[in-house]
């Protein structure tokens, strides 16, 4: 599969931009009492994935496209939610793969 087949687009959601500035702290460090503990950015984006696309075609993928490092993916199926347009039968929305991936520190994708 080509890397633009295997990622289909950006999901850019409220919670989406929260776990790319969402702060984590570092662990190993030592904060002096009544001091806040150091912190880093999640650096995590959330994007819409080939259903068929594996955890590694997807790494690679995200390294292709964006020229980013990645240090782990998660995925999971999205089904697709019954809709009702303007009529009494119901429909389908089509069933999706999310995938978060975490890149690694320093590394950004730039959206705009």
């Amino acid at each position: 599969m080509n890397a633009f087949d295997i990622i289909k687009t950006v999901r850019i959601t409220e919670k989406a931009t929260l776990l790319q500035d969402k702060e984590k702290p570092v662990r190993g460090s030592t904060a002096e009492k009544g001091s806040a503990r150091p912190t880093e950015p999640l650096n995590q984006y959330t994007l819409v994935a080939d259903r068929r696309a594996t955890k590694t075609q997807i790494k690679s993928a995200v390294e292709e496209i964006f020229k980013v490092k990645v240090t782990s993916v998660n995925t999971m199926q999205v089904s697709g939610k019954l809709r009702r347009k303007r009529t009494k039968h119901m429909g389908r929305d089509a069933a999706w793969k999310k995938a978060v991936v975490t890149l690694k520190k320093g590394d950004k994708i730039n959206l705009m």
